[in-house]
């Protein structure tokens, strides 16, 4: 794994905000765009290049695909970011926000409530 592509999809905000998310637990990607409240085809752009760069590995779960960071990952890069962001209130603040933001979505069960099925003569099968 390349060092220079880890930090640089690191360095947007917006997959940190994600990556960060991730840390917190696997998740799906309705959840990211109920959370971050963005468009799902942008989550899944940043997605793909945490998933490119290895930090971010996706299984299927039923209908849903489901995002995570790698468990030989999770730990060094949790406590990587601490230190690095420590300082950091902005992205304190963000993060805090965002984590208020899954709560609400889990409990809400965003991924069983509102995470539509597939549609179309390919159900299933995408």
């Amino acid at each position: 794994m390349e060092s220079a592509k880890i930090f640089r999809a690191l360095g947007d905000s917006t997959r940190l905000r994600i990556f960060r998310l991730l840390l917190e637990r696997t998740l799906c990607v309705c959840e990211l765009t109920f959370v971050l409240k963005m468009e799902q085809s942008r989550i899944s752009h940043h997605l793909q290049i945490l998933r490119d760069a290895g930090l971010v590995k996706d299984r299927r779960e039923g209908r849903w695909m489901i995002y995570e960071i790698p468990g030989e990952r999770r730990e060094a890069f949790a406590a990587f970011l601490k230190l690095a962001l420590k300082d950091d209130r902005d992205s304190y603040r963000t993060h805090r926000r965002d984590v208020a933001e899954l709560d609400i979505c889990l409990r809400e069960d965003i991924r069983g409530q509102h995470c539509a099925p597939p549609k179309g003569p390919h159900l299933g099968h995408r």
